[in-house]
């Protein structure tokens, strides 16, 4: 499912993994683009890039959708652990310019 989010005065397309298979996916064997990953609470993260073929960042939101921690340059077949807790991930294939504390999604529980 494709939803526009406005992410600091931007408008992105993101598509949004849910399901435990979709999470499971990700980005494996697929085309560059923008995933969220939504979780039903905060804990630290796993994520793997096994089978994708190229480098991502990924963002780890709270419940807010505030950026807890940033691993940039996620390069294929590694594996991450966060070291905070998140709600939400960003798995981004294009640059920005997001930090710690930056609220990227604001009014998007509804979209949900």
């Amino acid at each position: 499912e494709e939803v526009l989010f406005k992410i600091r005065m931007k408008i992105e397309n993101f598509k949004v993994c849910k399901s435990f298979l979709s999470k499971a996916r990700g980005l494996m064997f697929s085309r560059r683009e923008n995933l969220l990953f939504v979780f039903n609470d905060e804990k630290r993260r796993s994520l793997h890039n096994w089978f994708v073929f190229f480098s991502i960042d990924l963002l780890f939101l709270d419940k807010d959708f505030r950026v807890v921690e940033i691993k940039r340059n996620f390069r294929p077949f590694d594996f991450y652990k966060s070291r905070e807790k998140a709600r939400y991930v960003l798995e981004l294939v294009e640059d920005h310019d997001l930090k710690i504390d930056d609220v990227v999604l604001e009014n998007l529980h509804q979209n949900i």
